[in-house]
């Protein structure tokens, strides 16, 4: 199979903690689970202030199909239903539970009992797991695909964020378990070919999956280059399988469910035991960072918490974000809390996190000969600044998967993935209008 390489940028890996196996953070002084982790509609919640909740018990019911149920990962007293202020500055609904530090499980928590895919597809949806590779797209709706269209499953191994290494983890210490999870998937969604991509800058994770699935039928560890953003949906299944995911399709229009290797793990950690989603494998690091770790933290634990376990601060922040340096979110408050979908919590210093000023654009078109899909970044710019939304129309601003990989280049240093995202908003705008004055 003959596959052109997509384009992109080589990044310093900082891979730093690759090799620091996962440590089990203590019980936190207060746990803050949001209802809404998840794409789709908000989960609601089922307990209220005074009530006592164990490990594994739910505390929000999914509502609705592309919803996910919320449980707790301590066991304490329900504080108060509250309302907090997320990243994207959207009002949420949160769970505030007061640990006892027993962590006392659930008489809830118990096996199901899976012997086909009917079984299966409940007990996905009653996991409460989603993408853990940052989407939070709830796992059970995309399993509950029609499998007559699907012919291969790719499992994201990429991680092609610097400093991210949870997943990194999960393919060393856990490969069994992805083994085991992915064996179980090709089983219930009656597929017989799965290929594990995995960077080559990550030779123990390739050794150990090949070891984890070796006599699989139909599975494949394939070693891919390292190049950012190779992680990304649609870079990935073109890489692996040489299929183009279209403007506004999905893998599954192309015949392929793409699931992370940490999320495939998790689905099998949970038919064994029945403990559904309640903690997270953390990546700390940073330059603002005392101890780099990986961490092995309750959903709903308090990100400050989690960095004075890694030592706190060795000097003054300047930025902190969930997620990767090219696509993670700066974070406004340090008690906001671990996700279902957290991956890495990052802190830089002021010479890591300070912006270079904006000069103007030199039209060098490295911002197009770098983008995955050969947008024109600095055309989408102009014809947002212009206010044009038919050009943006035109110039496909909608195939940005905000990337950063224009951002990243760009010897003028212009905040090209910021006015992408704007963009693509206010070209949403205008086809909504369009949409409804065509009515």
């Amino acid at each position: 199979m003959s596959i052109f390489k997509l384009n992109g940028v080589h990044l310093k890996h900082h891979k730093n903690t690759a090799d620091v196996p996962p440590v089990r953070m203590p019980v936190p002084k207060k746990a803050v689970i949001p209802m809404s982790m998840h794409i789709g509609a908000p989960a609601v919640p089922v307990v209220k202030a005074g009530d006592e909740v164990r490990v594994g018990q739910l505390v929000g019911e999914a509502a609705g199909g592309l919803s996910s149920p919320v449980y707790s990962g301590v066991s304490g007293k329900v504080k108060k239903i509250d309302e907090i202020i997320s990243v994207t500055g959207a009002h949420i609904t949160a769970v505030v539970i007061e640990p006892d530090g027993l962590q006392t499980v659930s008489e809830e928590v118990v096996p199901p009992t899976v012997t086909n895919r009917e079984e299966f597809l409940s007990a996905m949806q009653r996991s409460g797991i989603v993408g853990l590779g940052g989407a939070g797209f709830p796992t059970t709706v995309k399993l509950a695909a029609d499998v007559s269209r699907i012919d291969t499953i790719v499992v994201n191994g990429a991680e092609c964020e610097p400093y991210i290494t949870s997943d990194t983890r999960t393919m060393i210490d856990d490969a069994a378990l992805v083994a085991e999870g992915l064996g179980m998937l090709m089983k219930y969604l009656e597929v017989s070919k799965a290929v594990i991509g995995i960077e080559n800058n990550k030779p123990k994770c390739i050794a150990s999956m090949r070891q984890a699935t070796e006599g699989m039928e139909g599975v494949e560890v394939r070693s891919l280059p390292a190049v950012y953003p190779q992680g990304g949906e649609k870079v990935l299944v073109y890489h692996t399988l040489g299929r183009v995911i279209g403007e506004g399709k999905l893998p599954l229009d192309c015949g392929v469910v793409v699931i992370n290797c940490t999320t495939v793990a998790t689905i099998a950690k949970y038919i064994k035991t029945g403990m559904p989603l309640v903690e997270k494998c953390v990546t700390v690091d940073g330059s603002a960072i005392s101890e780099p770790k990986n961490v092995i933290a309750p959903i709903g634990t308090p990100v400050l918490e989690l960095i004075e376990f890694c030592g706190g601060f060795k000097c003054p922040p300047r930025k902190i974000i969930y997620g990767g340096p090219m696509m993670g979110i700066a974070l406004p408050d340090l008690y906001l809390p671990v996700l279902k979908q957290t991956n890495a919590i990052l802190a830089f210093d002021r010479k890591d996190a300070t912006p270079p000023p904006e000069t103007a654009c030199i039209r060098c078109g490295r911002c197009v000969s770098h983008c995955p899909f050969g947008l024109a970044p600095c055309d989408i710019a102009d014809a947002y600044a212009a206010d044009n939304a038919a050009a943006l129309e035109k110039f496909k601003v909608n195939l940005c998967m905000e990337c950063g990989c224009c951002s990243y280049v760009c010897p003028a240093k212009r905040n090209l993935v910021q006015t992408n995202k704007l963009a693509k908003v206010k070209l949403r705008n205008y086809q909504t209008k369009n949409r409804e004055g065509g009515k």
